[in-house]
């Protein structure tokens, strides 16, 4: 009995040093060494959170008025009965207005900590670029479900009357690009399995948007990850001489 024990109590030793080794390159990566860049950069390393969270109030704002309502709906509704190039053209300012059944203040600091930590990882063009991506996804996904109607995980004719926006598919997104790229589970786990459980809780629209969102972003993280990384020419190589 003494043996098997001993080969069971080293299999558990090994598997917590791993479970240590890699919990401590994850909080590396994911929180010391974006901590290390804003305080490195500043104010800058943050912009694009700043902009998205003021971006949210101010619109939120005027959506308080009634002349306001009216603009911030012919800018920034997307809805699936609307017309392909007015939801291409709305997407981008549809991220940063509330969804109707949530409030505007309280998504603020998950938006702005998903955005900081984006531009702090993945650098600002590359965020811009997968909130818009994944959002879309999303938007573009929830057209074809309803064209497929009830059956096939499909939606109702009357989904299309839904006012899809607000930046949930975006801000869940990001985290599991980020998640992705730097092999992150406990981040995945945390910022993304919540979102997971209820989307499949509570099947609707929004549901379905950030299933495809988070899968989407997924797989952009993955093909970066397999990206061929460029080869510098070691400084002491130099081609022989006669």
């Amino acid at each position: 009995m003494t043996e098997p024990l001993g080969a069971a109590e080293r299999s558990l030793k090994r598997f917590v040093r791993f479970l240590a080794r890699n919990l401590r390159r994850e909080f590396r990566s994911v929180v010391v060494e974006p901590v290390r860049a804003l305080v490195r950069r500043g104010l800058s390393g943050a912009l694009l959170a700043v902009c998205a969270s003021a971006a949210v109030l101010l619109l939120h704002a005027v959506d308080q008025s009634r002349t306001g309502s009216v603009l911030v709906r012919l800018i920034s509704h997307v809805r699936g009965d609307i017309p392909l190039p007015l939801v291409l053209l709305r997407t981008p300012l549809s991220l940063f207005v509330p969804a109707r059944d949530m409030a505007a203040l309280p998504g603020i600091p998950v938006l702005f900590l998903a955005f900081a930590l984006a531009q702090l990882v993945l650098g600002l063009r590359r965020t811009l670029l997968v909130a818009y991506a994944v959002s879309l996804a999303g938007t573009l996904s929830a057209r074809v479900m309803i064209a497929a109607g009830p059956r096939w995980w499909g939606l109702p004719p009357e989904a299309a009357q839904v006012i899809d926006t607000g930046a949930s598919a975006a801000v869940v997104g990001l985290f599991a690009h980020i998640a992705t790229v730097k092999r992150a589970p406990v981040l995945f786990v945390c910022a993304v399995g919540p979102t997971v459980l209820r989307s499949f809780e509570k099947p609707n629209l929004a549901g379905r948007e950030h299933i495809v969102a988070i899968a989407f972003a997924v797989v952009l993280g993955l093909l970066a990850s397999r990206r061929p990384r460029k080869t510098v020419p070691h400084a002491m190589e130099r081609p022989a001489t006669a």
